[in-house]
């Protein structure tokens, strides 16, 4: 068979890190690090429980062929305070490792600083004091003395700049800060430890030697068709600025030993400059012999007056950052392999002297384990495409030298837990079984024969669904169109089955092969309750994305039996090529009807009936949850909950969210129910009060009903948030004028818009699409 092959040399490989794998947090001497901490005993152990399943993970690794192995270090495994007494046993784990690699002809690439910080070092001040810097590096020195003998390639740091942002600024990752000067102080110590680590690493004979960073292009909505776009002014300083923080605070310290010119006044404003002492850059900008690049996925931003900073990027507000129109991981991470060529491309024209390894390269996808394996297709489709960008890349003369997939072994995914799958190999987390995926024994081939077949990974076809599912062909084909006729117990057999096997509904591939009409239906209907901003939103950004994607688009009005009957007669007459559809809030047969027609369809909120019509949702339970654990946390135990219409999907969902985070704090409910306006929303609160005297907090499921009850507090004499704490959800334009300003639930209006956009254009391109479902953010203000 033909292969794309790589160079002669070129290094295959694996990664992970020591708190997602290793289990044993507190044997042997390891003492607490700062995730340990942060996620309070929720995870972390037994993890993959490699700690004492080392050997035989190393066989499995030794089995697919990968000649390298890159794992991290625990800081507090080797240094239980960061510092001084040196915890042998914990040494000799990294001892027993290493050798085992060797046994296996496996070579190990050892990373010391993995975002593991040992809670004592946290204590005294943690990245925020310099002293801590000074401490990697004699920790650097402990490490190396006991293993590199052995050890060739070693990383000082990976992803620094997710280490000091996540965990300083936006809070999401441990420690759990959200300072976002604590996070630029945190970023410049951190580079001063890679630069200090280095000498240490240096001073004792390491051979080679480098850093891991997380890049990825920074690009407008525009450029994603076309890169060399010249932009405007006001959107060419966004990317600089988006640019400035994500790559280049990172890459130019250590690479040029300078920080970019137009980031300095951003640290400044926010952080001051004390910290950077005379010399640091000198240090910071040692050589060194190898780049580790993690890529994932682009950022796409443009210019937006009024737009907040994202908390995660100090000083980036007049900046939205964009949903990209493509498919999607289970991360919502948008899939774009020519985003690694480009960080590629870059990185040759701007340090071609450097040399670089792809030390993480993967994707989160849902997995389902049946009989005979994981079928994970999409995995196998996503490394695919993203080698065939790296061998692209390679002709144009980049210095890769090596790729380590990420990665081995599904393991804790920091915050997200146990329910992220990285891995090309799945680990029951009850049992710790390890069993090889799909995607782990094409990995195989591939580094069998240094290079990719001429094939692509074949999907399967309606009839292996009904094989698998053991039900007819048309049975499968009436769930795939989202007929309510087929009975829940087998419609969840055949969306089992096509989750197992990665099928793509048959709607997306006839439409590559019939005749396109370049034409899309937007479909709206009305009224829909609280909506105008987003029906405006979809109306303005779907039409966008979609002309830019050289689509022509209908705007359909939906709003009666005569309006369906004529919608319908258009798509079957084959006028368009895919439909938007905004349905209403309630119940609606016209989607059913059209899923029917063959036509890829996708629609706006999660449909009461499930089915393989992929949809954009928000998170409504877990908006809930934040909000509810919010006012738990401020002490309010007495809350009542005004919910709207129940046939509403969103109030289902939001009223399951309140709900769990109630039990999880061994309270019970109290509901209200309403209608949709603020009159309803009063008239609840007040029923909520007179049953409830000793009520101190009400979450409402929409921002309508949360005016209401304020309404009512003020009638009954209550001050908010003395009295009654209140939150809403939604956050309408109304949440912030109220007095006090109203504590709310914001939905990502444009994203929303962004990514139907986004799944349409996947569907008919054919790729197998999955539902989005887009994370929402508490906004806290004066009512709670």
């Amino acid at each position: 068979m033909r292969t794309a092959s790589f160079p002669e040399g070129f290094v295959w490989g694996v990664s992970t890190s020591a708190f997602q794998i290793e289990g044993a947090t507190d044997q042997d001497g390891r003492g607490p690090s700062i995730w340990d901490t942060f996620a309070a005993g929720a995870y972390g152990d037994p993890a993959c429980d490699h700690y004492r399943r080392y050997a035989d993970d190393v066989r499995l690794m030794q089995d697919l062929g990968v000649a390298a192995y890159r794992f991290s270090v625990s800081w507090s495994r080797v240094l239980p305070e960061g510092h001084g007494r040196v915890n042998g046993p914990g040494l000799d784990f990294y001892d027993r490792l290493v050798d085992e690699l060797l046994r296996a002809g496996i070579a190990p690439y050892a990373t010391l600083y993995h975002w593991d910080l040992p809670q004592a070092l946290q204590d005294g001040g943690g990245w925020t004091s310099r002293d801590t810097a000074r401490h990697f590096a004699d920790y650097a020195g402990v490490v190396y003395d006991r293993i590199g003998d052995r050890v060739d390639t070693w990383f000082t740091f990976n992803e620094p700049q997710v280490a000091a942002f996540l965990g300083h600024a936006s809070g999401v990752h441990a420690p759990g800060r959200r300072s976002a000067a604590d996070a630029f102080v945190s970023a410049h110590h951190m580079l001063l430890a890679h630069g200090l680590g280095l000498e240490a690493l240096r001073a004792r004979g390491a051979a080679r030697a480098g850093v891991v960073l997380n890049l990825s292009p920074v690009l407008t909505p525009a450029q994603l068709g076309d890169v060399s776009l010249d932009l405007p002014e006001e959107d060419a300083e966004a990317v600089a600025r988006i640019d400035a923080l994500h790559n280049r605070q990172f890459l130019e310290p250590v690479l040029r030993g300078r920080y970019p010119a137009d980031l300095l006044p951003l640290v400044e404003k926010v952080a001051g400059l004390d910290h950077i002492h005379d010399g640091d850059l000198d240090v910071i900008g040692g050589p060194i012999d190898l780049l580790g690049v993690n890529y994932y996925t682009p950022i796409v931003v443009r210019a937006q007056p009024g737009a907040p900073a994202d908390p995660a990027f100090p000083g980036s507000e007049g900046v939205l950052f964009c949903s990209v129109p493509t498919a999607v991981t289970a991360m919502g991470w948008p899939i774009m392999p020519s985003g690694l060529s480009l960080v590629l491309r870059r990185l040759s024209e701007e340090y071609p002297e450097t040399d670089v390894m792809i030390t993480e390269n993967g994707a989160d996808f849902v997995d389902v384990v049946a009989g005979d394996g994981v079928h994970d297709i999409e995995r196998m489709s996503f490394l695919e495409e993203h080698l065939r960008a790296l061998r692209a890349s390679l002709d144009e003369g980049a210095r890769v030298r090596g790729y380590l997939l990420w990665s081995l072994l599904d393991c804790v995914e920091w915050a997200d837990g146990y329910r992220r799958k990285f891995g090309i190999v799945h680990v029951d987390f009850t049992t710790q079984r390890r069993l090889l995926k799909d995607s782990a024994l094409w990995y195989r081939d591939v580094i069998k024969r240094n290079g990719l077949g001429a094939e692509r990974p074949k999907r399967p076809t309606l009839e292996t669904v009904a094989a698998r599912a053991g039900v007819s062909r048309a049975t499968v084909s009436r769930v795939v169109n989202g007929e309510a006729s087929v009975s829940p117990e087998a419609r969840a057999v055949v969306l089992r089955a096509v989750q197992e096997l990665g099928y793509v509904p048959n709607a997306a591939a006839r439409s590559l092969v019939t005749q396109r009409t370049d034409s899309v239906a937007l479909v709206l209907s009305v009224p829909r309750n609280g909506g105008d901003a987003l029906i405006s939103a979809v109306v303005q950004y779907v039409t966008g994305v979609l002309e830019g994607a050289g689509k022509q688009i209908t705007l359909m009005l939906a709003d009666t039996a005569e309006s369906h009957r004529r919608i319908i007669r258009h798509v079957e007459a084959g006028q368009v090529d895919g439909v938007v559809l905004v349905p209403p809030d309630g119940p609606d047969p016209l989607a059913e009807r059209l899923a029917r027609t063959g036509v890829p369809v996708v629609l706006l909120g999660r449909p009461a009936i499930a089915s393989l019509v992929p949809y954009v949702d928000v998170d409504n339970a877990g908006g809930a949850k934040a909000a509810t654990r919010h006012l738990l946390d401020r002490g309010r135990r007495r809350i009542g909950v005004i919910c709207g219409p129940m046939d509403l999907v969103a109030v289902q969902d939001r009223l399951a969210g309140h709900l769990a985070a109630l039990h999880e704090g061994g309270l019970r409910p109290a509901i209200a129910l309403a209608g949709l306006d603020r009159q309803s929303g009063g008239a609840a609160a007040r029923e909520l009060l007179s049953g409830h005297p000793d009520l101190n907090a009400v979450f409402a499921t929409s921002d309508e009903l949360a005016i209401g009850a304020l309404e009512a507090a003020r009638e009954a004499g209550l001050q908010v948030p003395r009295d009654l704490a209140i939150v809403g959800f939604d956050d309408v334009h109304a949440a912030s004028c109220t007095t006090p300003p109203l504590t709310t639930v914001r939905v990502p209006t444009a994203d929303q818009a962004l990514a139907l956009a986004r799944l349409l254009l996947s569907r008919l391109d054919g790729r197998h699409t999955t539902s989005v479902v887009l994370p929402t953010r508490l906004v806290v203000r004066a009512t709670t």
